[in-house]
């Protein structure tokens, strides 16, 4: 691809492209933005390359040689990649007169490469770091048969058809606005509702499970992330101080640290163990500009945090209960494939080894007994201690990062927590973090990719909609729709003068679980005939029948 760009725009500088898991891109610096249409013309010369057969020729040569080549191509991007690389030889590779700083290692010949597309183009900071050039991305894929890239550009549509930001502006769920600023997000009624039965659910369940509920402050005193660590070793996700009576506060980034900060206002003894503190906290993160997308990626989000603290002899007990209750919220939610990861010591951590070999064998103990695949996944634990990540798989297949579990023998140190044993003496408490659905936002987001916008029962934002044929039946329908309400479902009453194939049709396109017509014969049977969104007609019910079986749908959780 790079070739081929080369070729066809000589002025185009070339920067960074590698092999992802879903393809590849190479990043450019051209004046002028990519269309459609030059895609199409890279594409063709691509083939043209292709057909060519050109062998990939590698070669080991100084660094010094290396800058001499890019010097005379004038190439400032892999300049600046060689004045990093502390290797004194670097390897090239060419095919076909192109040349380009590359590790390797490559198919024989151009004439390897089968079936491939051009995706897409996209914006991208070099190097990440908005400080820099804004490049342009050009996205690809390749397979080595045309079928299987056949079969991936169908997923791309599908992909497409349930994207979250196209269907929350189709179906009124969320917005956001350039006024207020890049990556938060603005709730709109369908979607608040959702969230509504989404943390009234999760609240409910968590004083099932013996959970205390907290609410904590959204902002605290510098200090307080000195004393976390979170400065340490997480500033670069914080935003700047702000100045208030001349002491900087630190918009929070994490909810650990009030919890801890409630725990402390007691005296604790071993008898009051485990305590469990749950909270839908709101915090708030720096994401670069390059990164935000949608509900998944966003600057202010709210966690479903919880923070448990426990005796060392609690803590197995404790992991398998939170796999237990992880499972439960997940599969609720209609998600029922995962894969496991346990993340283990980073090279940058707090705390003693003995505490990280303790943890991560609690962790993998409780993975093991609860007879769950897992695999390891290297260094790749928080500063304070190793976790468990379990990313869900969508409808699609594809795998989201949702909930995780931590244990901490850092931060009961570092803030000095305590509590009165059985022998009298002072101990320190293990403290566990974990999160179920990870955050609101993004959770939503894939729960709308999965569903496609057409949400179970229990979730959509409007679970009936009644409508009439002709203005005759309006008073018929007014009754149907008061009934509804007082059974608490969520209903709407559509009495326009409208035709009744455009009312189905509006409702349909809004995914509304069950459509209630209503005409002459509905009122002289004293029944209602109800339809779903998918088209079927479920014939006629009396008004108590179709609410039971309703409310016995949204009970179910089905």
């Amino acid at each position: 691809m790079a070739h081929a760009v080369k070729e066809l725009f000589p002025h185009v500088k070339i920067a960074i492209g590698p092999a992802t898991e879903e393809g590849f891109y190479y990043d450019f610096d051209n004046q002028e933005p990519f269309t459609p249409e030059d895609l199409q013309r890279i594409e063709k010369k691509m083939k043209e390359i292709i057909k060519s057969s050109n062998p990939f020729k590698m070669a080991l040569i100084s660094k010094a040689e290396a800058i001499k080549i890019f010097e005379e191509k004038e190439e400032t991007y892999k300049l600046e990649i060689l004045k990093e690389i502390e290797d004194e030889s670097v390897s090239i590779y060419e095919e076909g007169g192109f040349i380009d700083l590359c590790r390797g290692p490559h198919v024989p010949n151009t004439a390897k490469i089968k079936a491939f597309k051009l995706l897409s183009v996209a914006g991208a900071y070099w190097r990440g770091d908005e400080k820099n050039k804004m490049l342009q991305r050009i996205y690809g894929i390749s397979f080595s048969k045309k079928e299987d890239l056949d079969k991936y550009l169908e997923f791309l549509e599908e992909v497409k058809k349930r994207d979250h930001r196209k269907l929350g502006k189709e179906l009124g769920l969320f917005s956001m606005s350039d006024e207020i600023g890049s990556g938060l997000i603005l709730w709109h009624p369908n979607g608040a509702i959702i969230r509504k039965i989404i943390e009234d659910f999760w609240r409910n369940e968590h004083l099932k499970a013996d959970y205390k509920i907290l609410y904590t402050p959204h902002i605290a005193r510098l200090s307080l992330w000195q004393k976390s660590g979170h400065l340490e070793f997480y500033s670069e996700n914080m935003y700047s101080p702000i100045d208030i009576d001349g002491i900087k506060y630190e918009l929070k980034p994490m909810n650990c640290p009030f919890h801890i900060s409630v725990y402390q206002s007691e005296l604790r003894s071993y008898r009051d163990f485990p305590i469990r503190y749950a909270e839908l906290g709101t915090v708030y993160r720096y994401e670069r500009s390059g990164v935000l997308h949608g509900l998944l990626r966003v600057r202010g989000f709210t966690q479903d945090d919880a923070h448990i603290f426990c005796r060392e002899d609690q803590i197995d007990d404790e992991i398998l209960n939170i796999l237990d209750f992880t499972i439960f919220i997940l599969q609720t939610f209609g998600f029922s494939k995962y894969e496991i990861y346990l993340s283990t010591r980073p090279e940058k951590f707090v705390g003693s080894l003995q505490n990280w070999e303790k943890a991560t064998n609690a962790l993998k103990k409780a993975l093991e007994v609860k007879g769950l695949h897992y695999e390891i996944d290297p260094g790749e634990g928080v500063f304070y201690g190793p976790k468990i990540d379990i990313k869900i798989k969508d409808i699609l297949n594809r795998s989201w990062q949702c909930s995780t579990i931590q244990v901490d023998f850092n931060n009961p140190e570092r803030f000095n927590l305590t509590y009165r044993g059985s022998d009298g003496k002072e101990h320190t408490p293990i403290m566990i973090h974990r999160a179920l659905m990870g955050s609101l936002e993004r959770f939503f987001g894939i729960l709308i990719e999965h569903y496609g916008g057409a949400f179970p029962l229990w979730l959509a934002p409007i679970q009936v909609v009644i409508m009439t044929i002709a203005d005759r039946h309006g008073e018929f329908a007014q009754s149907i729709y008061k009934k509804m309400r007082e059974a608490n479902i969520r209903a709407e009453l559509d009495t326009r003068n409208e035709k009744i194939g455009y009312k189905i049709r509006e409702a349909t396109l809004k995914k509304v679980p069950y459509l209630i017509i209503v005409g002459d014969k509905e009122i002289s049977d004293n029944k209602i005939t109800i339809r779903k969104r998918n088209g079927d007609n479920l014939g006629s019910f009396s008004i108590e029948e179709f609410i039971d079986g309703i409310q016995t749908e949204i009970n179910k959780k089905v």
